[in-house]
């Protein structure tokens, strides 16, 4: 491969500039897990759940009941 081609520049070459400092930004997805886990239900594949519209209402509105304690939101895939 020759040193000219943007392949091999890419996998040898230095990035300029320099890393923002302190902790990454935090993303959409990074707030659902985090919400997902303060509920209990932090180990479940939301994205998949969230396609079939049915069952993911179902889980807000049982995970919405968790938060005044009425009801277990980890129980909900059982």
């Amino acid at each position: 491969m020759g040193e000219e081609r943007v392949v091999y520049r890419v996998l040898v070459g230095k990035l300029e500039g320099k890393r923002p400092l302190g902790r990454p930004r935090r993303r959409w997805v990074d707030n659902i897990r985090i919400d997902l886990q303060e509920v209990g239900c932090g180990y479940m594949d939301w994205i998949g759940l969230a396609q079939d519209r049915d069952r993911w209402r179902t889980l807000v509105s049982v995970c919405g009941n968790e938060l005044s304690g009425s009801v277990k939101c980890g129980a909900f895939l059982d």
